[in-house]
């Protein structure tokens, strides 16, 4: 449980940045943003994976490519499941969706792993 609010919390974090950053996203305010952090976390968790099977043979052609669009839709359908969070459009999305993962990771690292949590190491 640990490890699943430390990402929501630095992916809501990732959110209002990237939302201070660039034109075309919108965030409310912060209970937005840890709602746009949630929805995305399940969205990403139970909808994506669908979708990359059902869109295997179209990812193969364009060699992967199209993984892109299928995180533009995902940033989409947050978009019209959380009110008051918005993107004005695909590129907007697809340059949302890079810079959230990787202000995500920034912040994960600054915060560490959870008080509590074991090492992975021996």
């Amino acid at each position: 449980m640990g490890r699943f609010f430390t990402k929501t919390i630095a992916t809501a974090l990732a959110v209002l940045l990237v939302a201070y950053l660039i034109k075309g996203v919108t965030v409310d305010d912060s209970v937005t943003a840890l709602l746009v952090a949630l929805v995305l976390g399940l969205l990403n968790t139970f909808v994506k994976p669908i979708l990359i099977v059902l869109t295997i043979p179209i990812t193969f052609f364009t060699f992967g490519l199209f993984l892109v669009f299928i995180n533009v839709f995902i940033i989409y359908m947050v978009s019209e499941i959380v009110p008051g969070f918005h993107v004005s459009g695909w590129v907007t999305a697809i340059i949302f969706s890079f810079l959230v993962s990787f202000f995500s990771f920034l912040i994960e690292s600054i915060i560490g792993r959870p008080a509590g949590q074991k090492s992975d190491q021996n």
